[in-house]
């Protein structure tokens, strides 16, 4: 078993903030797979996902992302999947807009949803999917102001073809956990 954990704030007033990339994949994954993300535990929306011949939870924390780990601790703890059956993703400031990659262990870089969830795990040795927003063009704007900003309409077109990228990730990811 497996759980990925789409790391995004709740609401409408953040479904299109870069921030939230993780959740767009997450939907992108629910929409491709026939996944129905309804039942309410664990401080998430939770559905059964299956990639490939694997079975696994798909989680979306419904507590905003610095509080992150308390959702992804609560799943863990009860389906007792370890750190290596963990699969976060997330968005990612150090890489530019699109540029999509997977890591293992590691620290947090001031990303408060994963700084959550080490604390909580008590680890960081799990897997991530790092989805690149970029930075900010005008150095004046703060990355808090930047990541909570909306996608552009050119930028949401463009993401929408490298979430296709992320998806073979993590099936990679997947397929080497279950083993």
């Amino acid at each position: 078993m497996f759980i990925l954990a789409c790391l995004g704030n709740p609401g409408k007033k953040y479904a299109g903030n870069r921030h939230n990339v993780g959740f767009m994949f997450g939907q992108y994954l629910v929409n491709r797979h026939a996944c129905v993300p309804s039942k309410k535990e664990f401080s998430s929306l939770t559905g059964k996902l299956t990639l490939g011949d694997n079975d696994g939870i798909i989680l979306f924390p419904q507590t905003f992302m610095n509080l992150s780990g308390n959702a992804v601790s609560e799943a863990c703890a009860y389906y007792r999947v370890e750190a290596d059956g963990l699969i976060v993703v997330h968005d990612d400031i150090e890489l530019p807009f699109g540029e999509i990659r997977q890591k293992k262990d590691g620290g947090h870089k001031g990303h408060n949803g994963l700084r959550s969830i080490m604390e909580r795990i008590g680890s960081g040795d799990f897997h991530r999917i790092r989805i690149g927003v970029g930075r900010p063009d005008n150095p004046d704007v703060p990355v808090a102001d930047y990541v909570l900003s909306d996608f552009l309409p050119d930028e949401k077109e463009a993401l929408k073809e490298k979430l296709a990228v992320a998806e073979d990730m993590v099936t990679g990811i997947i397929a080497k956990i279950q083993r």
